[in-house]
């Protein structure tokens, strides 16, 4: 462990008019502070069409300071602890205290981050403010992640809010003032998060891009449907989010647990999410506190990532007790990803059957094109093309990717395969360390994510052996009942497409 334990925040009632020039000093606190919250506001107010409620917040904001510790937990991140520490003491609105947990790392994440360690008086436009750098190396950690998010929050306990940020989390400059205003607004608040993409700037080789172009679409699709839902979050990820430590006790007196997140989930911020929310306080995500977290640039990582998550997910989906985490299907944070679990099998199920039905057409020449069968990937083309166009920090590659077809195309069956493992792996009740195989696919390491490739080949292999021994009135019947059945469900498909893509985004950018 690097840096003494700070014990409690950095900031106490100024006695004498001294003191209190020397809190104001560190603080940030001007000697107009209505004139920076309007200048805040006043930027707020240039974004038309949306939010008048959020600006609102910004104008009304009182003066008075809450305690804000962060906490970074970080395991092999010797390539980015550095630029994430920058950002932090970059940001309008410093953190009081900043822990750098590193746990399990074998590579000089610990030598980057003690170069940092220490206090550090920074100058921003909200004034000059003071902070603290300490690095902890807790070394070899069985609970990983979660281990070093309770170690951290041991720290900062007793501070108004807990900041959970990422080991390769880049921040905006006024994330944290953003967040911090927000959450001081409104005591119903347990936690917020900001809105998540990623930098293309570093990005290099062909299937890099590609995938960091379809998570980019991604992150802004889940933003989007958050936002439009009354700025609801379902899940305040662990990149960069805040938390009221007071909501975080809350959670371990309801739950009976001693620490606020829990080793035995595999989506340890969504179960903390669904716990926040079980608590009584609301998880929402802010319109304008922005970070770039760090995306997957091999498809064995993108692969392991998604698993993980996606498993978790259905963990706390399922009805009933799987091991220690408690199944909660009719939890409101929930219905979203019930709405994408439904939405991901009936893409696979349009896909396989039209295939398989054209195919079998083709055998027997009775295939016949409609011009109406474009209707439904032109209607998908123009809604992931408007969801591109509110990405704050769109890059003609976003418009590529989803103006292009064949990319976005590609991108589904990929994340196809991610469902469908994770469904296969969850119901065969088989015991695996999805966070261990993510680091080792991370690392280049591991196997698995051709698999559902192979599957697919043989199923489609064994169909046409089957087709080919069917007589022509079995054939017929068949091709009789399923294209009616496919031209249903992509009806259905293409009606809530349509709706999504006339729907007011309301000004919201992601």
């Amino acid at each position: 462990m690097r840096g003494a334990d700070p014990g409690a925040p950095h900031f106490h009632s100024p006695a004498s008019e001294e003191d209190t020039a020397m809190a104001n000093h560190f603080t940030g606190v001007n000697e107009s502070p209505q004139t920076n919250q309007h200048d805040l506001h006043t930027e707020i107010e240039q974004i038309t069409g949306f939010a008048d409620d959020f600006a609102t917040v910004l104008e009304n904001t009182s003066v008075h300071r809450s305690t804000i510790g962060c906490i970074i937990p970080a395991y092999n991140e010797e390539a980015s602890i550095a630029g994430v520490i920058e950002s932090l003491l970059s940001q309008t609105r410093v953190p009081d205290v900043i822990h750098v947990v590193v746990n399990n790392t074998s590579d000089s994440t610990v030598r980057i981050a003690s170069q940092y360690a220490g206090p550090h008086e920074v100058t921003t436009d909200l004034g000059e403010q003071f902070t603290e750098v300490f690095v902890h190396d807790i070394g070899k950690n069985p609970d990983k992640k979660v281990g070093a998010l309770n170690y951290g929050y041991s720290l900062v306990e007793g501070y108004d809010y807990l900041l959970g940020v990422d080991g390769d989390t880049i921040g905006d400059k006024r994330a944290v003032e953003y967040l911090e205003t927000e959450a001081v607004s409104d005591s119903r608040i347990g936690g917020i998060s900001a809105i998540y993409s990623i930098d293309t700037e570093p990005i290099k080789g062909t299937i890099a891009k590609f995938l960091i172009a379809g998570q980019r679409t991604q992150f802004a699709a889940f933003n989007l449907q958050n936002l439009l839902r009354g700025r609801n979050m379902a899940v305040l990820g662990g990149q960069f989010s805040i938390f009221a430590t007071e909501a975080l006790r809350a959670v371990m007196k309801a739950n009976r647990q001693r620490t606020p997140w829990v080793k035995d989930s595999e989506v340890e911020d969504s179960l903390l999410s669904l716990q926040i929310k079980s608590a009584g306080y609301l998880t929402k995500i802010s319109p304008y506190a922005r970070a770039d977290v760090g995306g997957m640039e091999t498809l064995r990582a993108y692969d392991a990532q998604q698993v993980k998550w996606t498993y978790g997910a259905i963990e706390l989906m399922w009805p009933g007790q799987r091991g220690d985490t408690k199944g909660q299907p009719l939890h409101p944070n929930l219905r979203l990803r019930w709405f994408e679990n439904f939405g991901m099998l009936t893409n696979l199920f349009v896909r396989i059957a039209f295939l398989t039905l054209l195919a079998g057409s083709l055998s027997i020449n009775a295939f016949v094109f409609s011009p109406w069968w474009l209707l439904p990937s032109a209607v998908a083309v123009l809604l992931n093309v408007r969801i591109a166009m509110t990405m704050q920090d769109r890059k003609p590659s976003d418009i590529l990717f989803a103006a292009l077809v064949f990319p976005a195309e590609i991108f589904m069956w990929i994340r196809l395969s991610h469902f469908l493992r994770s469904w296969f792996r969850f119901l065969s009740r088989k015991k695996v360390d999805n966070w261990a195989m993510q680091a080792k696919a991370e690392k280049g390491s591991g196997s698995g994510h051709w698999t559902p490739l192979i599957l697919l080949i043989i199923v489609v292999a064994g169909l046409a052996v089957a087709w080919s021994l069917l007589g022509p009135v079995a054939q017929s019947a068949i091709l009789w009942i399923g294209w009616p059945v496919v031209g249903v469900v992509t009806v259905v498909q293409t009606v809530l497409m349509l709706f999504k893509l006339v729907r007011r985004h309301q000004g919201y950018k992601v």
